[in-house]
């Protein structure tokens, strides 16, 4: 009997943000896959999990394919977590859940916390079309021509922000989009959190911390 993948959204940082079904989930799981094993270890300790961790991060995905596929066909339940949020957004796992596809074994999503969707539900900014762009590339030219063909959007759009250049990041997002509406959302849901809201060039000369960050930037203003 074939057994089944569930991806597994856990918190972003409070560890009381995750739901009851992807606890039951992971403590029924043969295997969890994790991108950082301490990290999730810390997770399953504080609720009294006892699974079988197996790294699995970008740098390992293609070798850990084989086995991981093995063990499903062999019947075993398999969950899918990342460091923090939702799996797949902005994570590995895409190569495993389309094999799985492929070979139809079942994946199952259990929702839960995902960083993107938690700084649009508090940016005051329109949600109506927006899209998530992710991490910028780092070298400039790259970046320049991803920040262009992320301004060139008609709707709100969404980033993770690099946490050691923010101040030189953002200016660069001034440069291209102009001074949008935005809201830049630091280290959600622990103990430091932060929300600054405003145009680009107030956040930008306000922001001083670094952490965990995502910039929502609103649509071009009408003329």
């Amino acid at each position: 009997m074939t057994g089944r993948l569930y991806v597994v959204a856990t918190p972003i940082g409070n560890l009381k943000d995750i739901t009851l079904r992807a606890l039951d989930v992971l403590k029924s799981s043969d295997v969890i896959l994790c991108e950082d094993t301490r990290r999730t270890r810390k997770l399953l300790s504080h609720y009294d999990i006892e699974g079988r961790l197996l790294s699995f991060y970008e740098g390992n995905e293609g070798r850990r394919l084989p086995e991981v596929l093995e063990m499903l066909s062999e019947g075993k339940t398999v969950s899918l977590v990342s460091d923090a949020g939702t799996p797949l957004i902005s994570d590995p796992g895409y190569r495993l859940v389309r094999a799985c596809r492929e070979r139809g074994i079942p994946v199952l999503p259990v929702p839960g916390p995902s960083a993107v969707v938690a700084a649009l539900s508090v940016s005051g900014i329109g949600t109506d079309r927006f899209a998530f762009f992710g991490f910028p590339p780092k070298r400039e030219g790259r970046r320049r021509r991803w920040l262009e063909e992320a301004a060139s959007f008609g709707g709100t759009v969404v980033f993770y922000v690099p946490p050691h250049r923010v101040r030189r990041f953002l200016e660069e997002v001034l440069e291209v989009f102009g001074d949008r509406e935005a809201c830049l959302c630091r280290e959600m849901t622990k103990i430091h959190e932060e929300y600054l809201f405003g145009r680009l060039s107030e956040i930008a000369e306000a922001v001083k911390e670094r952490g965990e960050m995502v910039l929502v930037i609103g649509k071009p203003s009408q003329p």
